[in-house]
């Protein structure tokens, strides 16, 4: 049986405006005024990942951000003898895979859900047809990806590292 459209309608806005609300509060995000938030949540798509569950693999070109509104993702790299070697675990509101808006590499990292996840996607092309149509949209998503890849650098260049064996 079908849903009556204004059940539809009623459900997909408390859909939307979750998601709008979930966005807004992600750092990167922040500053869009009211109808440039707008676009940009319309424009991502959202997807639920179960536990164990691979978002992309280390050597596979990266094509899009993804934002975790929920749940718990592992990130984790190919050590020297094959292992998997844990980097980071990404927490609700965090951001991973921000590269793939910058250039088309091969991932650095593996990404699994460690638990079902919510992930909002922002892929390259979308990016770019919001760039175009939007720049002030493009603009700010930039300046903040910007900001919080210095960041990251800063943070990983003032961590210790292990000495060297000789």
């Amino acid at each position: 049986m079908a849903w009556p459209s204004f059940l539809r309608d009623l459900f997909t806005d408390r859909a939307s405006a979750r998601k709008r609300a979930f966005l807004d509060s992600v750092e990167l995000f922040q500053g869009l005024n009211a109808a440039d938030a707008g676009r940009l949540a319309q424009s991502m798509n959202s997807r639920t990942y179960h536990a164990g569950e691979t978002l992309f693999a280390e050597g596979e070109v990266g094509r899009a951000l993804f934002v975790l509104e929920s749940g718990r993702v592992a990130l984790t790299r190919r050590g020297p003898s094959g292992e998997a070697c844990r980097l980071a675990a990404v927490e609700p509101g965090g951001f991973f895979g921000e590269w793939a808006l910058l250039e088309q590499a091969p991932r650095s990292a593996t990404a699994t859900a460690e638990e079902e996840s919510r992930i909002h996607l922002l892929d390259r092309s979308t990016l770019e047809t919001l760039i175009s149509r939007h720049p002030r949209i493009g603009a700010q998503v930039m300046t903040r990806l910007a900001q919080s890849l210095s960041a990251r650098l800063r943070r990983a260049a003032a961590a210790p590292t292990a000495p060297h064996e000789g």
